[in-house]
């Protein structure tokens, strides 16, 4: 189900919990809530719909992909860039890394250690912060 993206600071600034097997429905909102802004968003994290859990959803390369509980757990050639987000208005500078070794579930909650980069990395980077309650 699209869901609407929430704007309340305070809210966003909520670290998530970890998320588990009751939170497949919420997946399944940011999947459609991303498709459904497709025009101007490439990621989405669970508490950008109003839920408070560990849950990205992105476009890898085309195809969208759902991490449960991702955790960088190396990053690699960082550089400054310029971020938007459907949450908050406006563009920021932040910094990032060029490349990413992410350790997460996938949506039947098998754990995945993945290296992704470029574009799809930084995608990664700012939902993870999301999670963390980490605003740009």
């Amino acid at each position: 189900m699209v869901k609407p993206i929430v704007r309340d600071k305070e809210f966003l600034a909520i670290k998530s919990t970890i998320a588990d097997i009751s939170d497949m429905q919420t997946a399944q909102d940011l999947l459609d809530t991303l498709a459904a802004n497709a025009q101007g968003c490439v990621g989405l994290a669970a508490n950008m719909i109003g839920v408070s859990k560990r849950i990205i959803a992105f476009d890898n390369d085309g195809e969208y992909m759902v991490m449960f509980n991702p955790e960088i757990i190396k990053g690699s050639d960082s550089y400054e860039t310029q971020e938007g987000c459907l949450s908050l208005l406006g563009v920021r500078n932040t910094k990032r890394y060029r490349s990413i070794k992410v350790k997460y579930q996938n949506m039947q909650l098998q754990t995945r250690i993945k290296t992704f980069t470029g574009f799809t990395a930084q995608i990664i980077q700012h939902e993870v912060d999301h999670c963390n309650g980490i605003l740009i």
